[in-house]
């Protein structure tokens, strides 16, 4: 079984990541070629990029805010053309934006008559433009008036691309869909464009191989993090909104207002990249920012170093983070109602604290630091669900599913 991984980058964002992590695990475990196609690095493909970020900011009204929240896909590569393509038994699309597939692109693979899987990383699927909708519900009926969008109106550029969307799926019944959480799978079964089709829940991967418990004490010396109570935050971007990164600040602050530890006593383990280093300002106990860390080893020596790993985003369609941090022994915290509430069982093996409340999200991170888990059990817990083997093979049972 010859499977091709589609993704926009093969290193660069979440996404990656996880496809990346997928096509280890494939080979590791047997019985299926894996390669991975990327998009080029043609002046083709960086027109493509560019083309539609100038669409989206003439059509959305002149505006920046939005601009990378929503995407297109009126330009891309035909991946249909490549070698790599035409030796496939299987297509497995991932994260295909920002230049790489376009719509009509996407629609000559369905046409293909390959069975294909598309794994959603995030709610684009199954919208017309945007990633996450936030509170907004218009896909489960008709995306129009967009939020994102500086005019919104009834026929505006979320109705266009969702029409278009339409017509891209029309017809193609060798499309199944995966969701990274259950949540994720709960809104794409409501998407009046993809919720007819068949939609599996498996969860991303992790190589138990690479993230490994680390001795706390030798962790924390190598970080110069050697105050009584450590707290992980890691992001791809720490500051972007999405992420919830105030929201910790603010609950570091109430923890020390209400005198449930002393500052003194709390180092906080950065990482991610971050535009805006004047979030920092607010933090109200000593912070290390350790930069983007892409070496397993160094995020093993973070998470293990760690008493609480923290997730305070507004939307988490899976919670990479958090397993990685289970796996190295870190207690997750994460606000409820998305993607997290698939790896932490509320006071079982972390805590889900209530969504967008700063207050809960300090309860939550004073129970993971005096908790009594074992770093052990938690790092079973993480083997049982998203092991190489486990993952793999529930890929492998869909492959052939499909090709049948």
């Amino acid at each position: 079984m010859k499977v091709l991984i589609v993704n926009t980058s093969e290193d660069t964002g979440g996404a990656a990541v996880a496809a990346h992590r997928l096509m280890d695990a494939l080979t590791n475990v047997g019985g299926v070629e894996v390669r991975m196609l990327v998009r080029p690095g043609s002046l083709r493909a960086k027109w493509s990029f560019l083309w539609e970020r100038l669409v989206i900011f003439l059509r959305g009204g002149l505006s920046m805010r939005n601009l990378f929240k929503v995407s297109i896909a009126n330009a891309g590569t035909d991946i249909t053309k490549s070698e790599a393509f035409r030796e496939a038994d299987i297509i497995h699309l991932h994260w295909v934006n920002q230049g790489f597939l376009s719509l009509k692109g996407i629609r000559k693979i369905l046409q293909s008559g390959k069975p294909v899987v598309w794994t959603m990383h995030d709610m684009w699927p199954l919208t017309a433009i945007c990633h996450h909708a936030y509170e907004c519900d218009r896909y489960v009926t008709q995306c129009q008036d967009c939020p994102f969008l500086r005019r919104p109106s009834r026929k505006d550029l979320s109705w266009r691309v969702f029409r278009k969307k339409l017509r891209m799926l029309e017809g193609a019944t060798n499309l199944t869909f995966v969701a990274v959480s259950e949540w994720l799978a709960g809104r794409a079964r409501q998407s009046a464009l993809i919720g007819h089709f068949p939609i599996y829940v498996i969860p991303n991967v992790l190589s138990l191989q690479q993230f490994t418990i680390v001795d706390r004490i030798d962790a924390r010396t190598a970080l110069d993090a050697e105050e009584r109570y450590v707290i992980a935050f890691g992001a791809a971007r720490i500051d972007d909104s999405i992420k919830g990164f105030s929201y910790l600040v603010e609950a570091l602050r109430l923890l020390i207002e209400q005198q449930r530890v002393a500052a003194a006593d709390v180092h906080l383990l950065l990482f991610g990249h971050v535009r805006h280093a004047e979030v920092f300002n607010t933090i109200p106990v000593r912070y290390t920012h350790l930069g983007y860390v892409d070496d397993a080893y160094r995020l093993s020596q973070v998470y293990s170093a760690a008493n609480a790993t923290v997730s305070s985003s507004l939307y988490e369609t899976f919670g990479q983070t958090l397993i990685e941090a289970m796996a190295c022994g870190s207690v997750p915290v994460s606000f409820d109602g998305a993607g997290q509430t698939d790896i932490i069982s509320h006071q079982q093996n972390g805590y889900l604290a209530t969504r967008l409340s700063a207050q809960s999200l300090a309860d939550g991170i004073d129970w993971a630091l005096h908790c009594q888990l074992s770093p052990q059990d938690l790092r079973r817990s993480v083997l049982r669900r998203y092991s190489e083997t486990v993952v793999a093979r529930q890929y492998t049972d869909l492959y052939k599913r499909t090709s049948q």
